[in-house]
């Protein structure tokens, strides 16, 4: 029997509420698991994540996003010992920040305009049950 994924959908940015409900359903219909959790902060999302034994952090990136929050997340999952934990972001960023996410660690970014096919086949190809417990 396969294990469903789990998925922790955070955010860093305000607005954009219902796109990113949307994005939350869409997983779930595709038979992800899906966690989605408000919070902004890297302590709480990591806490989060942990908790529900989560295989991957989807995060989105809304205007006024503060890309330290990306590193602060990526350094308390590595520091927690669980940085088997993949971590992608998407949304918006400028052209010349994906670059740094990515040094920072991050998996994947997908600009705005990804659409849910293209987001869903990836997740289906790349993320795999890490087995948390």
């Amino acid at each position: 029997m396969e294990q469903t994924v789990r998925i922790l959908m955070a955010k860093f940015g305000e607005g954009y509420e219902e796109a990113i409900v949307r994005l939350a359903l869409a997983f779930r219909e595709a038979g992800f698991e899906v966690i989605y959790t408000d919070t902004q902060k890297p302590e709480a999302i990591v806490a989060s994540a942990i908790q529900e034994s989560v295989d991957h952090i989807g995060i989105t990136t809304l205007p006024g996003a503060d890309l330290s929050n990306i590193k602060k997340t990526i350094d308390l999952l590595r520091n927690s010992g669980v940085d088997d934990i993949q971590i992608t972001a998407g949304g918006f960023l400028s052209y010349e920040d994906v670059p740094k996410i990515r040094e920072m660690g991050i998996a994947e970014f997908f600009p705005r305009g990804t659409t849910l096919d293209e987001l869903i086949q990836w997740a289906k190809d790349h993320i795999k049950p890490v087995g948390h417990s």
